[in-house]
């Protein structure tokens, strides 16, 4: 692989936060008669806007707001258990020695983004959240601005990802993507670090 530049996905390739999006998203849905399977079967890598859409088609663009600023503020106060991924530290590590410029791409906004990065130790040199992009993920949108903003080419670029949203991202933007997690092609990132 011909890589200049890594962008990684926060929300479990970098940061553990599953069950914190799961408490949130479970209350979230018990509040708005959505059964929380549903919501859990589609919301991870996915902006809350666009879960809200999805799950409740007949809301209007001022409610998917407030519905999906509830479902965010139900995450912000949830950090008692969110910590950095295994192998987090060591890919940081390797990106640092190996002198790549690196940036954390998420479906997150900035504010929660932030949090769970600090709650995870982590300071990403580069943050692009949902807030930054006109659509979020699947759009490759977000990831085409961290390329452009670390000034190297989409196809020079490596997506880390654990989820289908940020993989489809990845690979509509033209990048080269390598999937973490479940039963996904490694486990975790400390693979992606060796």
């Amino acid at each position: 692989m011909d890589i200049a530049a890594v962008l990684l996905d926060m929300d479990g390739t970098l940061v553990d936060s599953t069950a914190a999006v799961e408490r949130a998203w479970t209350t979230w849905a018990l509040e708005y008669g959505v059964d929380p399977a549903d919501a859990l079967a589609i919301a991870h890598g996915a902006p809350a806007d666009r879960t809200v859409r999805r799950l409740l088609p007949g809301l209007d663009d001022e409610a998917v707001a407030v519905s999906a600023g509830r479902q965010l503020a139900l995450q912000y106060d949830d950090l008692s258990d969110v910590v950095a991924m295994p192998g987090a530290a060591e890919l940081i590590a390797v990106l640092a020695r190996r002198g790549l410029p690196w940036a954390v791409v998420t479906s997150a906004d900035v504010r929660l983004a932030k949090l769970r990065l600090d709650a995870a130790g982590i300071a990403p040199p580069l943050l692009v959240t949902v807030e930054d992009v006109r659509v979020g993920k699947p759009d490759p949108e977000c990831y085409l601005l961290a390329a452009k903003t670390l000034g190297v080419p989409p196809e020079k670029c490596l997506v880390v990802e654990d989820a289908e949203p940020g993989l489809v991202a990845g690979r509509a933007a033209g990048m080269q993507v390598l999937a973490v997690g479940g039963d996904l092609s490694l486990h975790d990132v400390a693979e992606a670090a060796a």
